[in-house]
């Protein structure tokens, strides 16, 4: 069990009473995970700050049943932690140049995985936008987790996160306590992939300005 509220002295300003994400959450199939991300809240903790951004985006990867999954042919070295069982998060490099994260559902020996693409930022912005200008460019606020890579940057993601543990202290998922209001969740074809373009596997909140373009 991981489930527990953000004290009001942890939790940033601005941000709703959260509560985490139980491991129960995380071992369910891949596309029910999917549909559930958008609207919740991924924490990131480093040093004395808090990131926090609202999930506004994310597509789901079914596996050995799914020919556009890193999981598709079985494990390797590279895409050993889809197979750990869910609630962690797997981070993979590509194009040499960019991170992505995914958060692994199902249970142990699965490979199922969801990709989150798009953030609205909501805590840690100062901190966001210097770990999004390394090259000096200064980012506005729909720019800075516009997409799987962007994302990544912003919240300080790179390959020495794979594997962490989503119901420990450094990374997290919660969600808003006692909201009465499911938000509207939109799907369509995924992006950027050549196999298996025809599933409605890409969720993302409806007419939402933060969803990567």
């Amino acid at each position: 069990m991981c489930a527990r509220t953000l004290s009001p002295a942890a939790a940033p300003r601005g941000l709703p009473h959260t509560i985490r994400l139980p491991r129960s959450f995380y071992l369910r199939g891949a596309l029910a995970v999917a549909r559930d991300l958008p609207g919740m809240y991924l924490f990131r903790r480093i040093g004395d700050a808090t990131l926090a951004g609202r999930i506004v985006e994310v597509e789901a990867y079914l596996g050995s049943r799914d020919p556009a999954s890193h999981a598709y042919r079985g494990m390797t070295p590279r895409n050993e932690v889809m197979f750990g069982g869910g609630g962690h998060l797997y981070v993979y490099f590509t194009y040499g140049m960019h991170f992505c994260c995914n958060v692994v559902a199902g249970g142990a020996g699965s490979g199922l995985a969801v990709l989150i693409r798009a953030a609205e930022p909501v805590a840690g912005i100062d901190a966001m936008t210097r770990l999004r200008s390394t090259d000096g460019r200064t980012r506005n606020l729909h720019d800075l987790c516009s997409g799987p890579g962007k994302l990544c940057q912003a919240f300080g993601i790179r390959r020495e996160e794979n594997g962490t543990d989503l119901c420990g202290e450094t990374i997290w998922i919660a969600e808003e306590r006692g909201r009465r209001v499911k938000p509207r969740v939109a799907r369509s074809r995924r992006i950027g992939i050549s196999h298996g373009k025809e599933h409605l596997w890409r969720f993302h909140l409806r007419d939402d300005p933060f969803v990567s373009r």
